[in-house]
């Protein structure tokens, strides 16, 4: 069964992105919809199995890891301070909004602050394949966006735990949760510096197929195992392995090779897994909780990242680009909104809707970016 379902996936996301790309919009949009079109909510054609999730999940490690490859270091170094301040506007004031809107709903404080957090999670790998598509990703607006998601997936979770060790059911060390990332990063760069490149010396030398493509998917799936073990999203660790991979003279090699498995198998399965978690029933009722949480969410980050872009000396258009490119919270506020049914911190009836919201941030992310920004070759 899931052979056929790996011929429909493909076969759908091609078709659709196809069409998107002939509608003037990138054919991300299009894979996407296709998987609320193909998914339970509609045809019910693909289901979100354990192995679906399990192949989502590669692909996902495997764009952020292109897009590590693809990264700059010193552009993403130049550019820390503005993504420090995209970051921390695009956390406060959808915690701010979200706080205020759920508090009108009648929520509790703890739910109120639970909510907020989950509209402050950004998820770029959407914003990437986009910004790719449009050929922006290696610009300063880029790098920039690249890096305010990093800083904003470190501190999200350190709210988050924080807020869950004070209303959730879990007893959590906040100077042990900090202390990981310290450890994360200074391991990461250590190996990075010094592993990284013997270990691919070494594996280009051995006398079997795609040595060289086996050793960096080895780094990738190590760095991005050893991220997620230290409570760290993995795409920030397969990401940071592309950068460290990026830093050698293999690159080129690795991103030719890799870069057909990622797209041509597992990156499709990422995009039709966004609309599988949607489902339309019941939702009758819910219709203005959804309105007004989706407007609370598009623009509470479009207006608290782009004024940190605007606060660190970007353009406008700049400003509203890198907005825009911080909407889609993806993935990572999926995680963290089963998180909160589990911890009872989001109520039952709220999570249909925020699944809902995340997916329309996630939707409207690629047509913004096309909006503002436009196609541009790069250098």
């Amino acid at each position: 069964m899931f052979i056929l379902q790996i011929v429909l996936v493909l076969l759908a996301t091609k078709l659709a992105g196809h069409l998107s790309v002939r509608l003037g919009q990138p054919s991300v949009l299009g894979k996407i919809i296709i998987g609320i079109v193909i998914g339970p909510a509609l045809l019910g054609w693909i289901d979100d199995t354990d192995i679906v999730k399990q192949f989502s999940e590669i692909g996902v490690i495997l764009l952020m890891f292109l897009a590590g490859l693809e990264t700059n270091l010193s552009d993403l170094n130049r550019n820390k301070k503005a993504a420090l301040l995209v970051a921390v506007g695009g956390i406060i004031v959808p915690i701010l909004l979200g706080y205020a809107g759920s508090i009108y709903y009648g929520l509790s404080t703890a739910q109120a602050i639970f909510i907020g957090l989950l509209l402050s999670a950004t998820s770029v790998s959407i914003s990437v394949q986009t910004l790719k598509e449009l050929g922006w990703l290696n610009s300063k607006e880029g790098s920039t966006l690249l890096g305010a998601a990093v800083l904003d997936d470190i501190i999200v979770v350190v709210m988050l735990a924080v807020a869950m060790s004070f209303f959730g059911d879990s007893d959590v060390s906040i100077t042990w949760l900090i202390g990981k990332k310290v450890i994360f990063f200074a391991i990461i760069i250590l190996v990075s510096i010094w592993v990284v490149p013997a270990f691919l010396r070494l594996f280009s030398k051995l006398k079997v197929t795609v040595p060289l493509l086996s050793g960096a998917l080895i780094i990738c799936f190590g760095f991005a195992y050893f991220a997620d073990s230290l409570g760290i999203a993995a795409i920030i660790g397969s990401f940071f392995a592309g950068i460290a991979i990026s830093q050698t003279k293999f690159k080129e090699e690795i991103e030719e090779k890799v870069e057909p498995i990622a797209n041509g198998l597992f990156v499709p399965f990422f995009f039709v897994s966004i609309g599988l978690s949607v489902s339309f029933a019941g939702i009758g009722n819910q219709i203005w909780l959804i309105v007004v949480f989706s407007l609370i969410a598009l623009l509470s980050k479009f207006i608290g990242s782009g004024l940190g872009a605007k606060m660190s000396g970007f353009s406008m258009r700049s400003s509203m680009g890198i907005g825009a490119g911080m909407i889609s919270r993806g993935e990572v506020a999926l995680i963290i909104a089963a998180m909160g049914l589990d911890s009872k911190l989001l109520p039952t009836e709220y999570y249909t809707p925020m699944i809902i919201v995340v997916v329309i941030t996630t939707l409207a992310t690629p047509p913004l970016l096309k909006g503002i920004f436009g196609k541009r070759q790069e250098n």
